[in-house]
């Protein structure tokens, strides 16, 4: 499989892990899920994301998820290595790799409190990682860390196994902006690809986006998007977006989100249970009834679309 690099662009979906009733791996789901995600229009797949559950999963899990992924599909395969320590880094991107990936994804530790700090840190990955490409994950709401546009330029001149950023600050719009007139200027140019659940995702792209890294209960909607921005059909992807709207936000609320996805996911037939693996936050009767009103809401709307 080709390696990850700079000119990466379209939707990569961060993928849920499917779990059995008994919180156990659904392995089954996991195909189901990635032809479900190409079918949808990924143009490639993040695995053991925060939405993935990869702090609920032992070593042994997580590579039997890697390598149950990217058997799956030809589509480049981006796995979450995010660990407290470098050899723990450094040894499931070697696995992920050897499997089959075209990368690997970083966030920064919620130890580090200066630009100076989050730099030296990105050289120690660059430096364990070897020549594997990384994406720098910025998603400060749950890091706890923010990297300023300073100290991402910095990172992406230093180390040139960096190739994309995964954009989940917010606010962040500015940020990219930054990034792009920077770039523009003269400085290295990474891909960007955005999170937070595609809630911002036209304006994304408007500021200078290479597409999404994010998960979403309707992928479709994101590819979608994406496919109309770049046609110059501005219009059409607001409309598209609008439609969708109430859902991304009703699954952006923290805490219970990831429910939200996999309640939908499971309803569309992409995995067979909802489960979220212990500690998790299941749906109340109230909430599913809310999700019963808006997926039938979003149906109506895009019969109108057409």
């Amino acid at each position: 499989m080709a390696r990850l690099d700079e000119t990466a662009s379209g939707v990569f979906t961060i993928a849920v892990t499917p779990f059995l009733p008994d919180g156990a791996l659904d392995l089954d789901s996991i195909d189901r899920m990635v032809d479900f995600y190409v079918e949808k229009g990924a143009s490639g797949l993040t695995i053991l994301g925060i939405m993935g559950e990869a702090g609920k999963l032992s070593f042994e899990e997580s590579a039997t998820v890697i390598r149950r992924v990217v058997a799956r599909t030809a589509l480049p395969v981006v796995v979450g290595v995010s660990a407290p320590g470098l050899a723990q880094i450094a040894s499931l991107a070697a696995l992920a790799m050897d499997a089959g990936a075209a990368g690997v994804m970083v966030a920064p530790p919620w130890t580090l409190k200066t630009d100076g700090q989050i730099v030296s840190y990105y050289h120690d990955i660059a430096g364990a990682l070897g020549e594997t490409p990384f994406v720098l994950q910025d998603f400060p709401l749950v890091t706890n860390v923010v990297v300023p546009v300073g100290a991402i330029l910095q990172i992406v001149k230093d180390c040139p196994t960096c190739v994309m950023l995964k954009h989940e600050d917010w606010p962040g719009l500015d940020k990219i902006t930054a990034l792009r007139n920077a770039s523009d200027a003269g400085a290295r140019r990474i891909s960007i690809l955005c999170g937070n659940g595609g809630l911002f995702l036209p304006e994304e792209m408007r500021r200078g986006a290479d597409g999404a890294m994010t998960g979403f209960a309707y992928p479709e909607m994101m590819a979608q998007v994406v496919a109309a921005h770049e046609a110059g059909e501005s219009d059409r992807a607001h409309d598209l977006f609008d439609a969708y709207l109430p859902i991304v936000r009703y699954e952006s609320q923290p805490g219970l989100g990831l429910a939200v996805r996999k309640h939908i996911l499971a309803a569309r037939g992409a995995i067979a249970h909802d489960t979220v693996r212990k500690p998790g936050n299941p749906l109340s009767a109230a909430s599913l009834a809310d999700l019963a009103l808006l997926t039938g809401r979003l149906d109506r709307r895009l019969a109108e679309l057409g």
